[in-house]
């Protein structure tokens, strides 16, 4: 199985400044001061963050947080003895 990368995606326009993301995962989510909307601090939380982040995403009661994995891209092996 290969490793996977988690992006995180917030609709701006579907939030309704709940703050529940910000309460379960604040090291990842945080609120405009002026509108209450959702500010993402990374879009690709670290693998510490990720039980929160998920808990946020599925608590969040307009539904305007998703998270998505993609394959993480493969390195390039170079031939042996041959330098970059």
């Amino acid at each position: 199985m290969s490793d996977r990368v988690v992006r995180l995606h917030a609709d701006s326009e579907t939030c309704i400044g709940a703050g529940m993301c910000v309460t379960t995962a604040p090291g990842v989510f945080d609120q405009d001061d002026a509108t209450g909307i959702v500010v993402l601090l990374t879009r690709v939380p670290e693998a510490a963050h990720l039980d929160a982040v998920r808990r946020a995403v599925a608590c969040c009661p307009s539904g305007a947080l998703t998270l998505t994995e993609d394959p993480e891209p493969e390195t390039p092996h170079h031939s042996e003895g041959v330098v970059p």
